[in-house]
């Protein structure tokens, strides 16, 4: 290979490198409350909360978080974990958990707008071709089988959450962010739990660039 064969190919992997991650960007974050210069901080033990009507939704979300938050060396621990399905989630459930796990704060993560729309997504038939000579000169029989999938149906999502961090010395908010984004799925891959991981990173890499985590 040339020198200018090998510039070639280093540039077309460099433009697929940035095509790849423009298409896996993650929710953007909009600053609704910095934390003030008084707060407590870097946290050391967080409470993690996630209000959404399915259980399993605020229990997959409130364990990627906790994941985030401990790669960061942050003891954290997810509600989910400590009470089940019938223990209502309120003021004084929050408290009596704050006070057993002897946490320094909560983060508390909730749904706040949610768009969706669907659109009939015809699928690509694929066929097969079988070709067989006969008894006369350049002449063949085909036989073509074709397959078509059933119709398919393409959602467009729109997902805002709000995510709030409280001081468990104060109680009260001392940092607020919203993140929002929109994608696109199928029926075959409504259950995409990369959104969750997505959600997590992003709301822990801004607890991080407000210096609210140690790193």
């Amino acid at each position: 290979m040339t020198l200018k064969q090998k510039m070639r190919h280093v540039s077309f992997l460099l433009i697929l490198a940035l095509a790849s991650g423009a298409c896996s960007s993650g929710p953007s974050v909009t600053k609704i409350q910095d934390a003030p210069d008084t707060v407590n901080a870097p946290f050391e033990k967080i409470l993690v909360i996630s209000l959404f009507q399915s259980f399993d939704t605020r229990r997959y979300l409130e364990q990627e978080i906790v994941k985030a938050l401990s790669s960061r060396g942050v003891d954290a621990v997810a509600m989910t974990s400590l009470k089940g399905t019938d223990t209502p989630v309120n003021r004084e459930s929050v408290l009596e958990q704050v006070r057993i796990t002897n946490a320094d704060s909560v983060l508390l993560s909730q749904l706040i707008s949610l768009e969706t729309s669907g659109e009939v997504k015809n699928m690509r038939p694929q066929a097969t071709y079988n070709f067989r000579p006969t008894y006369y000169y350049n002449v063949f029989s085909v036989e073509l089988t074709e397959y078509r999938e059933p119709q398919n149906v393409e959602f467009s999502h729109s997902l805002a959450l709000e995510t709030d961090l409280y001081s468990a010395a104060d109680q009260a908010r001392v940092w607020a962010i919203a993140t929002d984004r929109q994608f696109k799925e199928d029926r075959e891959h409504a259950r995409d739990y990369s959104k969750f991981v997505d959600e997590a990173s992003a709301i822990v890499n801004q607890l991080s660039r407000d210096k609210l985590i140690a790193r």
